[in-house]
């Protein structure tokens, strides 16, 4: 039966990711990363590693749906031909599209095991950096989803995919509805990275900032 392994890229320095996922990186049959647009990449290139990634398919997506929805599925065909190795940023156990999309296909390719290996994320390095604890209540969602709050949630959020300045816009307006334009939040660029930055800003600046990017996390304080 071939194998398809999970694997996660770490939230940031290289030496965030396991043990594991770099000894199957390194002997992988084929490797494939979702992007290149990570860290740790720089990583797997001074270690020679050589690999495939999906970064082409992001220039023709109409929608991050279709997308991911295209990867997983590409993924599940490509492991019918042969052990893949298949790596993501971060952990694939966490805010890791793809990963759920290859759950719910992998029944219908009942001749690829699919093994999906735990690894760490930037949630582990934020309860560090900011000194919270989980289990006082914390909500992680997507930019996207921000919109969607009925409410200022009673626990903490930690929110991800900001990755450029109108979706950082967007999420100012939806959250300055339920927390108010002052209310103060963490801005936090390049966690677990040499140049990591905090910073404690009213939510109406969040789109103001200058180095807003892929590696862009806001948190918010859970109000009152």
């Amino acid at each position: 039966m071939a194998k398809l392994t999970v694997v996660g890229l770490g939230p940031g320095r290289a030496g965030l990711i396991t043990r594991e996922a770099w000894q199957l990186m390194q002997g992988a049959a084929r490797l494939i990363l979702r992007t290149k647009i990570h860290p740790t990449v720089a990583a797997l290139d001074a270690a020679g590693l050589v690999y495939e990634t999906f970064d082409s398919w992001y220039e023709s997506a109409e929608d991050f749906a279709q997308l991911y929805q295209s990867i997983a599925a590409k993924l599940l065909q490509e492991a019918e031909q042969g052990d893949i190795v298949y790596a993501v940023p971060g952990s694939p156990l966490v805010a890791e599209r793809t990963v759920v999309l290859l759950r719910e296909l992998a029944p219908q390719h009942p001749e690829v095991e699919l093994t999906i290996l735990p690894g760490m994320s930037f949630v582990e390095v934020m309860y560090t950096t900011l000194g919270i604890d989980p289990v006082e209540g914390l909500t992680i969602l997507d930019a996207g989803d921000a919109r969607l709050l009925p409410a200022a949630p009673p626990q903490s959020l930690i929110i991800t995919q900001i990755w450029n300045r109108g979706i950082a816009s967007d999420t100012k307006l939806a959250l300055m509805d339920l927390y108010g334009d002052e209310y103060e939040v963490v801005y936090v660029h390049n966690l677990a990275m040499s140049d990591e930055s905090l910073r404690r800003i009213p939510l109406y600046e969040l789109d103001r900032q200058h180095d807003i990017d892929y590696l862009t996390t806001l948190y918010v304080p859970r109000k009152g």
